[in-house]
């Protein structure tokens, strides 16, 4: 059964049932579409069609920068306007593998590469996760969700969680207006359509005052979604707001995700 907010509960272990079920609908890899052993497979060929971050990234938002700077270097977005929240990290760069997986999930459904997806994600952000007291999946409005019937990023935060053994909550932070997608829309535009549409609930806001918190989400494009939900977080008293996504967005080609 559905656990919260659209949330599937993620099984440790394969069932009689689960293997049964592969002989009707043997498991394909992530990447390919190929028949493999189990669910949640990448082959040794696909796996160079990935290109995962690595230092040296901007210290706030996790850009990948051309040369080691030194720990605390920003790019050159961010020392022009620093962002809202603390930090922000990323497993991926968003190409066109990164785009199967990431659509995948969010229009697809797919949620046998969660386990997998939530170790690359606890790598990428380990620092941020550890001294994050609860992660908060980026949260969609309730109508849309009861149109699609579950939230992606609530996936992602729940198999982190289980990942890292940190607490998450997919009600404290909350999308109080429905807006257009975000889909098509340019950095600007963004902005101007999240601006105002997160908050905190009130049991929410006790919960974070003073404390580090980790949004989840599955995509950071121009960071305008981290964003508002930043300032939401602020706003309600955390210390600090930390974010770490599946993939980003690192050429300005991909930014019209």
């Amino acid at each position: 059964m559905p656990g919260p907010y659209g949330a599937r509960p993620i099984k440790g272990n394969r069932s009689v049932l689960a293997h049964a079920a592969d002989v009707i609908w043997p498991p394909r890899s992530l990447l390919t579409g190929r028949v493999v052993d189990r669910p949640g497979v990448i082959e040794a060929d696909a796996w160079t069609q990935l290109s995962f971050l690595t230092e040296p990234l901007c210290s706030r938002c996790g850009f990948p920068l051309p040369e080691p700077a030194g720990d605390d270097a920003v790019c050159g977005a961010c020392a022009a306007d620093a962002p809202v929240y603390d930090r922000a990290r990323a497993a991926l760069a968003y190409n066109d593998a990164a785009r199967t997986l990431v659509l995948d999930l969010k229009r697809g459904g797919r949620r046998d590469g969660l386990a997998l997806y939530a170790a690359w994600m606890h790598q990428a952000a380990a620092r941020e996760i550890e001294e994050s007291a609860v992660l908060l999946p980026a949260p969609m409005h309730w109508s849309r969700l009861a149109g699609r019937g579950f939230n992606q990023a609530a996936w992602l935060a729940q198999a982190l969680a289980r990942a890292s053994g940190k607490p998450w909550s997919p009600f404290l932070l909350i999308r109080k207006k429905r807006r257009t997608s975000q889909a098509g829309l340019t950095a600007d535009q963004r902005r101007r359509n999240v601006a105002g549409a997160m908050g905190v609930s009130a049991a929410g806001a006790k919960r974070i005052a003073g404390r580090a918190v980790l949004i989840v989400d599955d995509v950071f494009t121009t960071g305008a979604t981290i964003e508002a939900c930043a300032r939401a977080l602020r706003k309600a008293g955390a210390a600090q707001v930390h974010a770490v996504t599946l993939a980003r967005v690192v050429r300005p080609v991909d930014a019209l995700i």
